[in-house]
């Protein structure tokens, strides 16, 4: 036998490295790992780090510094599932953190992410992909990069997995995802409801909550509420309520159906199904506040439809509402007053809240929580608008004092609200009374002074509802308020600046309100305004016309115009023709100039006291000196008489004839010896004397407070006089008014005829009285020789002291005339056989006394004048 050899063991291959067990205790290392081509040791890096990143925050932030998130990436397209699995596991737990999600947008792995949701995959690369796209959804550039890549439909998909987690997951991702408009779209176009559905039924409450969250998103889009009609999802939520297991969630479901209630369709479907009773009854009867608050903020949505106010109505939402205001949670007493104003929209619901609801929001403005008392100020005031009865409530619970002390508020919503309130109460004239007593005048100041314009504008409302008397205009007066009101006329809101505008037309319907008005710069500004195409307002223009009424100077410079409502009183003056932007100076101003080349200015003024009353004060634009009282009496007198036809000045009469002959006869001996050349002492005491009279005075010499006055004219003083005497009796309108025009025409140098116009030296006489008085202004009864201009506005002026109704038209070159309104006995009007009333103009200078019809203004007008 031959011997035997043994076999020699082959060496390894040269190129091939031995095995080799390392066990790695540093994060750092294991990092380095992922770069590996072993599918194994990628396997157990990534299996190490999963655990590693698990155990907290700041390990997620290290594996961040070491660079670890960018190989991990490029391992999630791996070929090994393990790998791959191991991967998603791990960017689940880091995406967590927003230094990764912010590098993972940067890295553009969303679709890398999407393609871990492919079917074949098991279902723990689901979970975890799906946690990962749900962190990174809370971005909204990760929601676009999601839905571009068509992550939308694969999260649908996988809303009907069998693992629970991976349900939650997609959920949560896709509710994130809907908060924008197109997602929302998409999910209608991928038919999600049903799937959505499903999960409510889930023993997960997370899940249910998730889904109802989702649903309340979606429903706000009417596609998505009809697809959850069709769906019978009314059902799914119906029942959700009605299980008090599920209390958790009866919030979320009540979000959902509050948007159904929305559609119609779905209105009458849960009513028909018994649904909406249920919905009231459980909102009356819970205990749980937050449940309470979204059931009526439910009812106050679906309420902005009018079919659905006129269901709820007929359910008698009203006392659900009622019983929910006196709830104890502030959120609940908020969300109710809102469903009330919404339901105000619906008159029966209106009404039934006369006598239950209203006593209750009046208790609620007493609240301490600033909200509460907006919300239900705003319940007040669309229950009190175009509803006296409810106004009439909300006074008899004492609501004035709490809504004017809502007025201090710190929210504008409730200032508004309240100022609403007060507005619609003080339509009734008992209510605005009642207002005024509880110093409403004081309390609106603060609002008109407020920066928001919601407020301004509904606190001039309220002036202009409030001072609608005298003694009401007076105490704004007296207390400041009119100088923030004249402050809104300049504001850029239209809204602002027409109430404003309302306001100061009410305001100005007494004379000292409208003068402080003028001095505050309301006729300047509000002249502004008209002039602007945009800004300008029919309560603007009717607000400086009312404040004209009450400077007629002013008016009929501007104007050319005096109605026969617009009575001439002592300070009137006549400047002449003004352009629009223009200011007039006032009389004061005017007295003091030295005679000029400029056109004569007419002053009215039949006060012949040489020193005005000491407590008068210096007013810039009118005033002019003359007592208040005295020309108030004297256009109540005019008034009286204009409407009843004719009648007998009160101021006129009672004065003593034996003054005013005095003034009569003082004034002709210097006339008469100024004309026919007395001697030189009489003369020189002539002149003092006129100049007593005609020279403005200060009042009080020695003192500080000196007072002005304007020039008196006694020759007026007689004439009005005179006209009192012997026209006023006349019975026949149309013989007063010749008599008076033959009077004037006398007066201001007789019949003239056109051909003799240029011969009548009045412009002669009218500079000689300027030397005379050393001024322009001229006493109008100083004027002899007077043509249309003097002669129209001396008739006005006595025309007016008289009652006789006419107006003053300025014309052109001169020309001035008057019309009157007479009834024309030859026809018959159409109502009750009167006679039909026509405009007749007076002539004043080729036939005093003639009386002339106007069929065509202008022709007869150049005819005639």
């Amino acid at each position: 036998m031959g011997k035997k050899i043994k076999k020699e063991v082959e060496p390894p291959p040269k190129d091939v490295f031995d095995p080799l067990m390392i066990e790695s205790k540093k994060a750092a290392t294991v990092v380095l790992m992922l770069r590996s081509p072993e599918e194994e040791i990628l396997a157990k890096a990534c299996e190490a780090i999963y655990k590693f990143a698990l155990k907290g925050e700041e390990n997620k932030v290290t594996l961040l510094e070491l660079g670890a998130v960018e190989p991990l990436t490029k391992l999630l397209t791996h070929e090994d599932k393990i790998v791959r699995r191991n991967a998603t596991m791990i960017f689940g737990i880091l995406t967590s953190n927003n230094d990764v999600k912010k590098l993972l947008r940067e890295l553009d792995v969303m679709n890398s992410v999407i393609a871990q949701l492919a079917p074949e995959e098991e279902v723990v690369i689901h979970e975890f992909a799906s946690l990962c796209l749900a962190n990174m959804s809370a971005e909204y550039t990760s929601k676009v990069q999601i839905f571009e890549h068509g992550g939308l439909e694969p999260l649908i998909r996988l809303l009907s997995s069998p693992d629970p987690d991976v349900k939650k997951n997609s959920m949560e991702c896709i509710y994130n995802l809907v908060q924008d408009f197109q997602c929302r779209t998409t999910l209608q176009e991928l038919n999600a409801i049903p799937p959505i559905l499903e999960l409510l039924k889930s023993e997960y409450p997370v899940i249910q909550l998730l889904a109802l969250k989702t649903l309340g998103v979606i429903t706000n889009d009417k596609e998505s509420r009809t697809m959850l009609r069709d769906n019978q999802g009314l059902d799914h939520l119906i029942k959700i309520l009605e299980t008090k297991e599920l209390n958790d969630l009866h919030i979320e479901a009540l979000a959902v159906i509050a948007n159904c209630l929305e559609d119609m369709d779905t209105m009458v479907q849960i009513q028909q199904t018994g649904g909406l009773k249920k919905l009231l009854s459980f909102a009356e009867n819970s205990t749980i506040p937050d449940i309470q608050k979204n059931a009526a903020k439910a009812i106050t949505k679906a309420a902005y439809d009018p079919e659905n106010r006129k269901l709820f109505h007929e359910q008698e939402v009203e006392k659900c509402l009622v019983a929910l205001l006196g709830s104890e949670n502030d959120g609940t007493k908020i969300a109710a007053s809102q469903a009330i104003s919404a339901m105000c929209e619906n008159s029966g619901s209106k009404d039934f809240f006369n006598n239950q609801g209203i006593p209750q929001l009046i208790q609620l403005l007493k609240s301490d929580n600033e909200e509460v008392r907006e919300a239900a100020a705003l319940a007040l005031a669309n229950l009190t608008t175009c509803n006296p009865a409810n106004a009439n409530a909300a006074a008899e619970a004492d609501g004035i004092d709490p809504l004017i002390n809502v007025l201090s508020s710190k929210r504008d919503g409730a200032i508004a609200n309240a100022a609403t309130v007060l507005t619609n109460m003080a339509m009734q004239e008992p209510l605005r009374l009642n207002i005024q007593n509880h110093d409403i005048m004081h309390a609106i100041i603060s609002p008109l002074r407020s920066a928001n314009t919601v407020v301004q504008s509904k606190a001039a409302l309220a002036v202009a509802a409030t001072a609608c008397d005298v003694e009401a205009r007076t105490e704004l007066r007296n207390c400041g308020g009119l100088e923030p009101l004249v402050e809104l006329l300049r504001s850029k809101n239209d809204e602002v600046r027409k109430h404003a505008s309302w306001a100061v037309m009410v305001c100005a319907g007494d004379e000292l309100t409208a003068n402080e008005l003028c001095r505050l710069g309301a006729l300047d500004i509000l002249e502004e305004v008209n002039l602007s195409g945009t800004r300008r307002n029919k309560f603007s223009e009717a607000a400086y016309n009312k404040l004209l009424n009450n400077n007629l100077s002013l008016k009929y410079s501007q104007t050319g115009y005096l109605s026969s409502s617009n009575i001439i009183n002592d300070g009137f003056y006549d400047y002449g023709r003004i352009n629009p932007g223009t200011k007039l100076l006032p009389l004061k101003e005017l007295c003091l100039q030295e005679p000029s080349d400029l056109r004569a200015v007419l002053l009215i003024n039949s006060k012949s006291d040489v020193s005005p009353p000491s407590s008068m004060e210096d007013k810039s634009d009118v005033g002019y000196g003359r007592s208040i009282s005295s020309s108030s009496s004297l256009r109540r007198s005019s008034k009286e008489k204009t409407n009843a036809g004719f009648g007998s000045p009160i101021e006129d009469k009672s004065e003593p004839a034996s003054g005013r002959n005095t003034v009569v006869s003082k004034s002709a001996t210097k006339e008469k010896g100024w004309r026919k050349g007395r001697g030189k002492k009489e003369e020189e005491k002539v002149k003092e004397e006129e100049e007593v009279m005609v020279v403005p005075k200060f009042v009080g010499e020695g003192s500080s407070d000196k007072e002005w006055c304007p020039p008196s004219d006694p020759d007026f003083s007689m004439y009005v006089y005179e006209v009192t005497k012997s026209i006023l009796p006349i019975t026949n309108i149309k013989e007063q008014i010749e008599v008076l025009a033959k009077y004037v025409a006398e007066k201001m140098g007789g019949k003239i005829t056109k051909e003799k116009i240029p011969d009548f030296s009045w412009e002669l006489h009218i500079s000689e009285l300027k030397f005379q008085l050393k001024s322009n202004v001229i006493p109008i009864g100083h004027v002899k020789k007077g043509i249309f201009y003097h002669r129209a506005l001396l008739f006005k002026a006595l025309a007016d002291r008289i009652g006789i109704g006419c107006s003053l038209v300025r014309g052109e070159y001169g020309r001035a005339w008057n019309e009157v309104m007479l009834q024309n006995e030859s026809r018959k009007g159409v109502i009750g056989g009167l006679p039909a009333p026509e405009v007749y103009v007076v002539d004043l200078m080729f036939h005093p006394g003639g009386l002339m019809k106007l069929r065509s203004r202008e022709a007869d007008l150049y005819r005639f004048l």
